[in-house]
């Protein structure tokens, strides 16, 4: 039978290259380990996938529904189906000068993010700088190795993890998110060091625009959604001291 549009499951899956077999994504962390991408401030547990959502390529997607709770497999995804192929209008020669201006020396396999994309230094030549802005795994056919863990029937868990996937703050503990249903509303409290968030209020409004969004298309109970900042004084109290009368003995006259 297969899996519903609107479910929630937990996934377990492996990556691949399929010429190569190098791991480049993983929920398990023994396997990212052996790959050499562990990432020390990941979590790696089964992730929370909304089925009919956009977490995952497309076509990842379709094959991800022809399973059931429980099944294993594994499953090709061509090049144009996964992150395109290589586009040559994507590599760009940047000249040696702009990086001086900021005082930047290029090296081959540096990361860089040009108007808010991101690329990798391929070759550097004289005066010259080649970058690359298509994806890692442009061009390349790919292999996911699949687990159906099991449903998610809870919206609270559905929608904490869709935060997880979503928001991404390391600063974020999701046993701080508090999360309260009001008829048709989901608001969501997501704790005070999620307010320390290193990105601009653009991208933190965008990452909570597509919890909200997976959250109202995908569960059935949920028409909107609330974030809900909230700040405590969580100093105690002052209390008073009582003032101390001293005690006035009188003396009889004689």
């Amino acid at each position: 039978m297969a899996i519903d549009d609107n479910a929630f499951i937990k996934l377990n899956y492996t990556g691949k290259v399929k010429e190569t077999g190098d791991v480049f994504d993983t929920t398990f962390e023994e396997v990212a380990e052996e790959a050499g991408i562990l990432n020390p401030d990941k979590d790696y547990h089964p992730m929370v996938l909304a089925v009919g959502s956009s977490q995952l390529m497309p076509k990842l997607h379709e094959e991800i529904q022809k399973l059931d709770i429980g099944d294993k497999q594994t499953v090709e995804i061509a090049a144009e189906d996964a992150f395109g192929k290589r586009d040559p209008s994507k590599i760009q020669l940047i000249p040696m000068k702009e990086f001086k201006k900021q005082n930047i020396k290029p090296f081959v396999g540096m990361p860089l993010t040009l108007e808010g994309n991101p690329g990798v230094v391929r070759t550097v030549d004289g005066g010259r700088v080649r970058v690359d802005f298509n994806h890692e795994l442009a061009g390349k056919d790919l292999v996911y190795e699949l687990e159906i863990v099991e449903a998610i029937e809870d919206n609270e868990e559905k929608i904490k993890g869709l935060i997880e996937v979503y928001y991404g703050n390391p600063n974020l503990n999701l046993d701080d998110v508090e999360i309260e249903f009001d008829d048709d509303v989901a608001k969501i409290k997501l704790g005070i060091l999620a307010g320390f968030d290193q990105r601009s209020s653009q991208e933190v409004t965008l990452s909570k625009f597509r919890v909200a969004r997976e959250a109202y298309e995908n569960i059935e109970e949920v028409e909107k959604v609330q974030f809900i900042d909230e700040f405590a004084d969580e100093s105690p109290a002052e209390t008073e001291e009582e003032e101390e009368i001293p005690e006035v003995l009188n003396e009889d006259e004689e």
